[in-house]
């Protein structure tokens, strides 16, 4: 689908934000990823998918400017069944389709639910952006974002809305560490101090269960939405 900014959005998007969808049933918790390009966002959904498909029912909605290029990827690896991931084409920066227009996303999200539910979990990714990108709280329930060691130790320090009021921070490719020049430490220091008590993951996930700390996220946010 392609986000049209002059079409009347459906009735049904209003109340879309409610935990309880209009049949009286609880919808799925929402979690949005976000954060630059290359930091590893779609390798971050595609391990949660291989983690957690056995024990729960997921779907996934990825959003790219002008491709289908994230979503192409999922389906490619086979990390969910294709009718439970879905792309939704921005056509602007990607932003726009997560925080100032969100129908595109509501739509996709309201679909899977509809057409492949009852979900426990559906992941929103975000296309490539910078570190002001955060999500409605219309649209999503918790939003993760993801640096990588790659962008340089100092960009924790540097804040924005994404790193300062993300739901969980996740450092990633720890691995490249050495290889970049980045402190670790410094980065979890730096990362602290601008989150203050809001947690920070730092991953590799080539290592094995490198994603297991944002696993063990996302299944605790789940056991409070669903209590």
């Amino acid at each position: 689908m392609h986000l049209d900014h002059g079409e009347m959005f459906p009735e049904r998007h209003t109340h879309s934000a409610d935990a309880v969808r209009p049949d009286g049933a609880r919808r799925a918790l929402r979690i949005g990823l976000g954060g630059p390009v290359g930091s590893g966002k779609t390798a971050t959904v595609a391990a949660l998918c291989r983690a957690l498909r056995d024990q729960l029912s997921i779907a996934v909605v990825t959003n790219d400017i002008y491709t289908r290029e994230d979503a192409e990827f999922l389906l490619r690896n086979a990390v969910l069944p294709p009718e439970r991931i879905a792309a939704v084409e921005t056509g602007a920066c990607p932003h726009t389709a997560i925080r100032d227009d969100i129908s595109a996303n509501l739509e996709a999200v309201e679909d899977l639910e509809e057409n492949v539910g009852p979900l426990d979990l559906i992941l929103v990714e975000s296309g490539g952006d910078n570190l002001t990108a955060t999500f409605s709280k219309g649209l999503v329930d918790a939003q993760i974002f993801i640096i990588d060691v790659a962008g340089g130790d100092d960009i924790p320090r540097k804040g924005g809305p994404g790193v300062t009021t993300a739901d969980l921070l996740v450092i990633n490719k720890t691995d490249l560490a050495p290889y970049v020049g980045s402190d670790l430490g410094r980065m979890a220091r730096d990362a602290k101090e601008q989150r203050g008590p809001l947690p920070v993951a730092l991953t590799s996930l080539k290592d094995e269960n490198g994603i297991g700390p944002v696993t063990d996220w996302v299944r605790a946010r789940l056991a409070a939405w669903t209590a």
